[in-house]
Protein backbone atom coordinates (compact mmCIF):
# COMPACT_ATOMS: atom_id res chain seq x y z
CA UNK A 1 0.00 0.00 0.00
CA UNK A 2 1.05 3.41 -0.94
CA UNK A 3 0.35 6.79 0.54
CA UNK A 4 -0.49 9.74 -1.80
CA UNK A 5 1.07 12.91 -0.13
CA UNK A 6 -1.72 15.37 1.02
CA UNK A 7 -4.41 13.31 0.76
CA UNK A 8 -5.93 10.89 3.44
CA UNK A 9 -6.12 7.85 1.91
CA UNK A 10 -3.83 5.38 0.29
CA UNK A 11 -3.64 3.31 -3.31
CA UNK A 12 -3.47 -0.25 -3.71
CA UNK A 13 -0.96 -1.77 -5.70
CA UNK A 14 -1.96 -5.53 -5.11
CA UNK A 15 -5.18 -7.51 -3.72
CA UNK A 16 -5.02 -10.57 -1.78
CA UNK A 17 -6.81 -13.48 -2.97
CA UNK A 18 -8.40 -15.36 0.43
CA UNK A 19 -9.74 -17.97 -1.89
CA UNK A 20 -10.22 -21.24 0.30
CA UNK A 21 -8.29 -19.81 3.51
CA UNK A 22 -10.91 -19.22 5.62
CA UNK A 23 -12.97 -22.69 4.84
CA UNK A 24 -12.08 -25.02 7.85
CA UNK A 25 -9.21 -26.97 7.22
CA UNK A 26 -11.29 -30.77 7.14
CA UNK A 27 -13.52 -29.37 4.35
CA UNK A 28 -9.92 -28.57 1.90
CA UNK A 29 -9.93 -31.53 -0.91
CA UNK A 30 -6.96 -32.64 0.78
CA UNK A 31 -8.21 -33.49 3.80
CA UNK A 32 -10.39 -35.81 2.27
CA UNK A 33 -8.48 -39.09 2.87
CA UNK A 34 -11.77 -41.21 2.88
CA UNK A 35 -12.46 -40.15 -0.71
CA UNK A 36 -8.80 -41.71 -1.04
CA UNK A 37 -10.56 -45.55 -1.51
CA UNK A 38 -10.19 -48.07 -4.30
CA UNK A 39 -13.85 -47.16 -5.87
CA UNK A 40 -12.90 -43.44 -6.48
CA UNK A 41 -9.79 -44.77 -8.11
CA UNK A 42 -12.03 -46.94 -10.51
CA UNK A 43 -14.77 -44.30 -10.68
CA UNK A 44 -12.09 -42.11 -12.24
CA UNK A 45 -10.79 -44.56 -14.32
CA UNK A 46 -14.13 -45.59 -15.74
CA UNK A 47 -14.66 -41.31 -16.20
CA UNK A 48 -11.15 -40.82 -17.74
CA UNK A 49 -12.16 -43.86 -20.20
CA UNK A 50 -15.73 -42.44 -20.88
CA UNK A 51 -14.56 -39.11 -21.48
CA UNK A 52 -11.90 -40.62 -23.92
CA UNK A 53 -13.93 -42.11 -26.05
CA UNK A 54 -16.63 -39.82 -26.66
CA UNK A 55 -13.30 -37.63 -27.56
CA UNK A 56 -12.26 -40.30 -30.10
CA UNK A 57 -15.98 -40.25 -31.90
CA UNK A 58 -17.29 -36.29 -31.48
CA UNK A 59 -13.65 -34.69 -32.20
CA UNK A 60 -13.49 -35.77 -35.84
CA UNK A 61 -17.83 -35.26 -36.04
CA UNK A 62 -17.17 -31.73 -34.79
CA UNK A 63 -14.48 -30.82 -37.34
CA UNK A 64 -16.39 -32.74 -40.00
CA UNK A 65 -19.56 -30.70 -39.14
CA UNK A 66 -17.71 -27.88 -39.63
CA UNK A 67 -15.53 -28.14 -42.62
CA UNK A 68 -17.13 -29.15 -46.61
CA UNK A 69 -14.12 -31.95 -46.83
CA UNK A 70 -15.81 -34.61 -44.87
CA UNK A 71 -12.96 -37.42 -46.16
CA UNK A 72 -10.73 -39.13 -43.77
CA UNK A 73 -7.59 -40.71 -44.16
CA UNK A 74 -7.40 -44.48 -44.06
CA UNK A 75 -4.49 -43.82 -40.87
CA UNK A 76 -6.95 -41.72 -39.61
CA UNK A 77 -9.97 -44.07 -39.79
CA UNK A 78 -7.88 -47.33 -38.02
CA UNK A 79 -6.63 -45.06 -35.10
CA UNK A 80 -10.27 -43.96 -34.40
CA UNK A 81 -11.23 -47.20 -34.45
CA UNK A 82 -8.70 -48.43 -32.26
CA UNK A 83 -9.09 -45.94 -29.83
CA UNK A 84 -12.83 -46.53 -29.48
CA UNK A 85 -12.61 -49.95 -28.97
CA UNK A 86 -10.12 -49.43 -26.64
CA UNK A 87 -11.80 -47.14 -24.23
CA UNK A 88 -15.12 -49.08 -24.63
CA UNK A 89 -13.63 -52.35 -24.20
CA UNK A 90 -11.85 -51.01 -21.27
CA UNK A 91 -14.71 -49.47 -19.96
CA UNK A 92 -15.97 -52.69 -19.49
CA UNK A 93 -13.13 -54.15 -17.71
CA UNK A 94 -13.49 -51.39 -15.49
CA UNK A 95 -17.11 -51.95 -14.59
CA UNK A 96 -16.26 -55.83 -13.76
CA UNK A 97 -13.70 -54.59 -11.69
CA UNK A 98 -16.10 -51.92 -9.71
CA UNK A 99 -17.75 -55.75 -9.20
CA UNK A 100 -15.11 -57.50 -7.48
CA UNK A 101 -14.27 -54.66 -5.28
CA UNK A 102 -17.83 -54.62 -4.43
CA UNK A 103 -17.63 -58.21 -3.50
CA UNK A 104 -14.32 -58.23 -1.73
CA UNK A 105 -15.75 -55.34 0.25
CA UNK A 106 -19.04 -56.98 1.45
CA UNK A 107 -18.09 -60.98 1.22
CA UNK A 108 -14.56 -60.94 2.51
CA UNK A 109 -14.56 -57.50 4.64
CA UNK A 110 -11.19 -58.42 7.16
CA UNK A 111 -8.98 -59.12 3.86
CA UNK A 112 -10.26 -55.92 2.41
CA UNK A 113 -7.19 -54.41 2.79
CA UNK A 114 -5.04 -56.78 1.97
CA UNK A 115 -6.93 -57.98 -1.23
CA UNK A 116 -7.41 -53.82 -2.65
CA UNK A 117 -4.18 -52.26 -1.30
CA UNK A 118 -3.46 -48.84 -3.62
CA UNK A 119 -0.80 -50.70 -5.29
CA UNK A 120 -2.95 -53.95 -6.21
CA UNK A 121 -5.89 -51.22 -7.46
CA UNK A 122 -3.63 -49.71 -9.68
CA UNK A 123 -2.30 -52.57 -11.63
CA UNK A 124 -6.05 -53.81 -11.79
CA UNK A 125 -7.02 -50.51 -13.21
CA UNK A 126 -3.77 -50.99 -15.47
CA UNK A 127 -4.81 -54.31 -16.38
CA UNK A 128 -8.12 -52.68 -17.38
CA UNK A 129 -6.08 -50.34 -19.65
CA UNK A 130 -3.92 -52.71 -21.31
CA UNK A 131 -6.78 -55.65 -21.91
CA UNK A 132 -8.96 -52.47 -23.74
CA UNK A 133 -5.41 -51.84 -25.89
CA UNK A 134 -5.09 -55.73 -26.66
CA UNK A 135 -8.62 -56.23 -27.73
CA UNK A 136 -8.93 -52.71 -29.52
CA UNK A 137 -5.70 -53.99 -31.44
CA UNK A 138 -7.06 -57.02 -31.97
CA UNK A 139 -10.59 -55.99 -33.76
CA UNK A 140 -9.27 -52.77 -35.50
CA UNK A 141 -6.25 -55.89 -37.17
CA UNK A 142 -9.28 -57.95 -38.49
CA UNK A 143 -11.16 -55.26 -39.71
CA UNK A 144 -8.54 -53.84 -41.73
CA UNK A 145 -7.62 -56.86 -43.19
CA UNK A 146 -9.78 -57.10 -45.42
CA UNK A 147 -9.93 -55.09 -48.88
CA UNK A 148 -12.08 -52.46 -49.65
CA UNK A 149 -12.96 -51.98 -53.35
CA UNK A 150 -16.55 -51.16 -53.09
CA UNK A 151 -17.54 -47.22 -52.37
CA UNK A 152 -15.46 -45.29 -49.96
CA UNK A 153 -18.70 -43.80 -48.68
CA UNK A 154 -19.39 -44.45 -44.68
CA UNK A 155 -22.66 -43.79 -44.19
CA UNK A 156 -22.00 -43.35 -40.50
CA UNK A 157 -20.59 -40.36 -38.74
CA UNK A 158 -17.32 -42.16 -37.78
CA UNK A 159 -15.46 -44.88 -38.70
CA UNK A 160 -18.33 -47.15 -37.64
CA UNK A 161 -17.00 -51.47 -37.66
CA UNK A 162 -20.37 -52.54 -39.49
CA UNK A 163 -20.75 -49.57 -41.65
CA UNK A 164 -16.93 -50.07 -42.62
CA UNK A 165 -17.46 -53.48 -43.46
CA UNK A 166 -20.15 -52.95 -46.11
CA UNK A 167 -17.92 -51.68 -48.33
CA UNK A 168 -15.37 -54.54 -48.16
CA UNK A 169 -15.49 -57.62 -51.04
CA UNK A 170 -14.02 -60.76 -50.95
CA UNK A 171 -14.94 -64.41 -49.56
CA UNK A 172 -13.02 -63.40 -45.80
CA UNK A 173 -15.75 -60.78 -45.28
CA UNK A 174 -18.16 -62.60 -43.69
CA UNK A 175 -16.06 -64.63 -42.04
CA UNK A 176 -13.98 -61.38 -40.69
CA UNK A 177 -17.48 -60.34 -39.43
CA UNK A 178 -18.24 -63.27 -37.33
CA UNK A 179 -15.08 -62.83 -36.13
CA UNK A 180 -15.21 -59.09 -35.30
CA UNK A 181 -18.91 -60.26 -33.68
CA UNK A 182 -17.60 -63.35 -31.65
CA UNK A 183 -14.52 -60.97 -30.38
CA UNK A 184 -17.56 -58.71 -28.95
CA UNK A 185 -20.02 -61.23 -27.85
CA UNK A 186 -17.48 -63.29 -25.76
CA UNK A 187 -15.27 -60.40 -24.00
CA UNK A 188 -18.74 -58.38 -23.04
CA UNK A 189 -21.00 -61.53 -22.13
CA UNK A 190 -17.54 -62.41 -20.28
CA UNK A 191 -17.54 -59.05 -17.96
CA UNK A 192 -21.26 -59.33 -17.63
CA UNK A 193 -21.56 -62.77 -16.71
CA UNK A 194 -18.75 -62.43 -13.57
CA UNK A 195 -20.26 -58.88 -12.69
CA UNK A 196 -23.60 -61.15 -12.25
CA UNK A 197 -21.75 -63.51 -10.53
CA UNK A 198 -20.07 -61.42 -8.23
CA UNK A 199 -23.48 -59.27 -7.16
CA UNK A 200 -25.00 -63.01 -6.48
CA UNK A 201 -22.49 -63.53 -4.28
CA UNK A 202 -22.96 -60.16 -2.80
CA UNK A 203 -26.70 -61.05 -2.18
CA UNK A 204 -26.29 -64.39 -0.86
CA UNK A 205 -23.60 -62.96 2.05
CA UNK A 206 -26.51 -60.44 2.63
CA UNK A 207 -28.92 -62.94 2.99
CA UNK A 208 -26.77 -64.82 6.19
CA UNK A 209 -26.86 -61.82 7.94
CA UNK A 210 -29.00 -62.14 10.69
CA UNK A 211 -31.58 -59.63 11.35
CA UNK A 212 -32.90 -59.69 14.74
CA UNK A 213 -36.14 -58.72 15.55
CA UNK A 214 -36.24 -54.58 16.77
CA UNK A 215 -38.73 -52.46 18.12
CA UNK A 216 -40.23 -51.48 14.83
CA UNK A 217 -40.53 -55.03 13.41
CA UNK A 218 -44.43 -55.40 14.32
CA UNK A 219 -45.12 -52.26 12.30
CA UNK A 220 -43.12 -53.17 9.79
CA UNK A 221 -45.39 -56.63 9.80
CA UNK A 222 -48.46 -54.59 10.03
CA UNK A 223 -47.58 -52.65 6.74
CA UNK A 224 -46.91 -56.06 5.08
CA UNK A 225 -49.94 -58.08 5.72
CA UNK A 226 -52.15 -54.41 4.72
CA UNK A 227 -50.37 -54.63 1.40
CA UNK A 228 -50.89 -58.34 0.92
CA UNK A 229 -54.98 -58.42 2.32
CA UNK A 230 -55.95 -55.20 0.93
CA UNK A 231 -53.97 -53.65 -2.38
CA UNK A 232 -53.32 -56.86 -3.30
CA UNK A 233 -56.59 -58.40 -3.86
CA UNK A 234 -57.91 -54.39 -5.01
CA UNK A 235 -55.43 -54.55 -8.01
CA UNK A 236 -55.94 -58.19 -9.05
CA UNK A 237 -59.12 -57.35 -10.30
CA UNK A 238 -57.99 -54.36 -12.39
CA UNK A 239 -54.54 -55.99 -13.64
CA UNK A 240 -56.89 -59.07 -14.64
CA UNK A 241 -59.62 -57.01 -16.54
CA UNK A 242 -57.07 -54.92 -18.62
CA UNK A 243 -56.40 -58.34 -20.37
CA UNK A 244 -59.63 -58.31 -21.44
CA UNK A 245 -59.96 -57.53 -24.93
CA UNK A 246 -63.99 -56.69 -24.75
CA UNK A 247 -63.20 -54.70 -21.52
CA UNK A 248 -60.60 -52.24 -22.92
CA UNK A 249 -62.81 -51.75 -25.79
CA UNK A 250 -65.96 -50.87 -24.18
CA UNK A 251 -63.45 -48.03 -21.41
CA UNK A 252 -61.93 -46.69 -24.62
CA UNK A 253 -65.67 -46.16 -25.99
CA UNK A 254 -66.69 -44.71 -22.71
CA UNK A 255 -63.89 -42.14 -22.89
CA UNK A 256 -64.76 -41.49 -26.91
CA UNK A 257 -68.65 -40.45 -25.57
CA UNK A 258 -66.91 -38.09 -22.31
CA UNK A 259 -65.26 -36.84 -24.80
CA UNK A 260 -67.77 -35.79 -27.23
CA UNK A 261 -70.17 -34.71 -24.77
CA UNK A 262 -67.61 -32.44 -23.03
CA UNK A 263 -67.98 -29.05 -23.95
Amino acid sequence: IASTPGQNYSTTSEFILCGFSAFPQQLLPSALNRLHTPMDLFLCALSISEILFTVSITARMLADLLSTHRSITFVACTNQMFLSFMFGFTHSFLLMVTGYDCYVAICHPLHYHVLMSPRGCARLVAWTWAGGSVMGMMVTSIVFHVTFCRSNGIHHLACHVLSLLKLACGDKTSSVVMGVMLVHVTALIGCLFLRILSYVFIVAATLRIPSPKGPHSMYSDTLMATTCTVFTPFLSPITFSLRNKELKNAISESFHRISCLSP
